[in-house]
C-alpha cells in the first residue's frame, strides 16, 4: 500500500514539476512577445501623397486718376461788368474754350484769388476785392472740384465777405481749403477720393497785404508756417494717398522763381508733400521734380500764373492747366504711389476775357512755342495738348 503511495506521488510531483516548467516557457515567451516591435501591417487607409495648398497670393490692384489744377482766378471789375446780365452775372463764356481741359480730368482744382463775398457786400476790385458768387458757379459748371483760397487777398474785405463766400462754396457743394469757418472747419483736412485713390488738399500764403488776422481767429487764413506746414501735412499723409499742398509765394511778375520759393519747396518736399502748386506771380514759372533725401519725387509747379483775370500784356495775360497722372499699385497690404506724364496747356486770356489755348490761336504760335521751352526747361519730358 505504501509502494502505491510512493509510486503515486511521484508520479504528481513528475506531472505538476512538468506543467511548471510549461507554464514558465510560456509567460516567459509571452513577455519576449510583447517586447518585439509590432508588426508592419498595413491596416490604415492609404495616405493621399497631397501637395502642401500654396499659400494665397497677395491681391494686386492698380488703379489711377488724372489730376489738373490751374493758376489765379482773380476778378478785377473790367472782368466782372463783361460778365454782367439783366439777373445777374455768368462767367461761362469765359471758360467755354477750355471746358473740355478741365472737365476731362478726375479732379481739377483753381486757386480762387478773390472772395466771392457776392454783390450784397458791395463788389470790389484791385485792391480790395470781393467777386460775385455768380464766379463759383461757373468754376464748378466747368469741371472746377475744389478751390484753394490762402493768398493775399483773402482778407481784403474781412470776415463777413469771407464768411459769406465760403457759406457759397458750401451751397454750390464746391470744397475749398486755406481759409475756414471756423477752427472746427479748419481742422477738417478736404479729401477727394476717385478711382480708389484718395487725394489730400492743403493751401498757405505768404502774408496777407499787411492785414493782420483777427485775433483769435488764424483760421480764417492759413499763413504759411513751416513747423504748421509740416504738421499738416503728416496728418494729411495718414488720410490719403497722395497730398497736394498749395502755396501762395514768389515775387509778381518774376518769370523764375527766387529764393524763398525754393526754400520752401525744398521744406515741403522733406516734409512728404507729393504736389506743390504755385501762385502768386500771375505770370508762369516752369515745372520741376524736386527731390528729397529718402529718394522720394515731389512735382512742382512754382506758379501757374493768371487763369482768368483783367491784366494784361508781359505774360500777364497767359497762364495754364497742368494735369498729372497719379497711379496707385498695391499688392496686399503694401502700397506704392507714382506720379508719371506731366502735361501743359498754356492758355491765354483775350480782352474780352475768354479764356482760349494758345495751341488754338495761330498768331500767338511764337509766343506759344517760347512758353513751351519756358515751362519745361527743367523738365524735358513735359508733354502738351496739342
Amino acid at each position: 500500500m505504501k509502494r502505491i503511495w510512493w509510486f503515486a506521488g511521484i508520479v504528481i510531483v513528475f506531472f505538476s514539476t512538468i506543467a511548471l516548467i510549461y507554464m514558465y516557457n510560456t509567460a516567459d515567451l509571452k513577455t519576449v512577445e510583447e517586447k518585439k516591435a509590432p508588426k508592419q501591417e498595413n491596416n490604415a487607409l492609404p495616405i493621399e501623397n497631397k501637395p502642401k495648398p500654396a499659400a494665397e497670393k497677395p491681391v494686386e490692384k492698380t488703379t489711377n486718376l488724372t489730376l489738373a489744377a490751374v493758376g489765379d482766378i482773380l476778378i478785377h471789375d473790367r472782368v466782372y461788368n463783361k460778365a454782367k446780365t439783366p439777373s445777374g452775372y455768368d462767367f461761362n463764356r469765359n471758360f467755354q474754350p477750355v471746358k473740355p481741359y478741365l472737365t476731362g480730368p478726375d479732379i481739377t482744382i483753381a486757386n480762387q484769388e478773390t472772395m466771392i463775398g457776392g454783390k450784397q457786400h458791395g463788389l470790389s476790385s484791385y485792391p480790395s476785392f470781393n467777386s460775385p458768387h455768380e464766379v463759383g458757379d461757373a468754376l464748378k459748371a466747368n469741371g472746377v472740384d475744389l478751390v484753394t483760397l490762402a493768398n493775399n487777398h483773402t482778407l481784403d474785405r474781412g470776415e463777413k465777405v469771407i464768411l459769406s463766400a465760403l457759406n457759397y462754396w458750401n451751397q454750390i457743394d464746391v470744397m475749398y481749403t486755406g481759409a475756414f469757418l471756423n477752427e472746427k472747419d479748419s481742422q477738417n483736412i478736404r479729401l477727394i477720393k476717385k478711382n480708389d485713390i484718395t487725394v489730400s488738399f492743403l493751401s498757405y500764403t505768404y502774408g496777407t497785404n499787411g492785414i493782420p488776422v483777427p485775433t483769435g481767429k488764424d483760421h480764417l487764413v492759413n499763413l504759411i508756417e513751416v513747423e504748421r506746414i509740416k504738421h499738416d501735412i503728416a496728418q494729411a499723409k495718414k488720410l490719403s494717398d497722395v497730398n497736394v499742398v498749395s502755396l501762395h509765394f514768389g515775387n509778381e511778375y518774376e518769370r523764375m522763381p527766387n529764393d524763398f520759393q525754393k526754400e520752401m519747396v525744398k521744406v515741403v518736399t522733406e516734409a512728404g508733400g507729393d504736389i506743390i502748386i504755385g501762385h502768386h506771380p500771375h505770370v508762369l514759372q516752369p515745372v520741376k521734380w524736386e527731390t528729397a533725401s529718402d529718394g522720394s519725387k515731389t512735382f512742382v509747379a512754382y506758379s501757374l500764373g493768371n487763369f482768368l483775370s483783367g491784366q494784361r500784356r508781359e505774360f500777364k495775360d497767359i497762364g495754364g492747366i497742368v494735369q498729372l497722372s497719379v497711379t496707385k499699385r498695391q499688392k496686399g497690404s503694401q502700397i506704392s504711389i507714382e506720379l508719371t506724364e506731366p502735361k501743359f496747356l498754356p492758355t491765354y486770356v483775350d480782352q474780352p476775357f475768354v479764356i482760349h489755348p494758345m495751341k488754338d490761336l495761330p498768331a500767338m504760335k511764337k509766343s506759344y512755342e517760347e512758353i513751351k521751352s519756358h515751362m519745361k526747361q527743367w523738365v524735358p519730358e513735359l508733354t502738351f495738348f496739342e
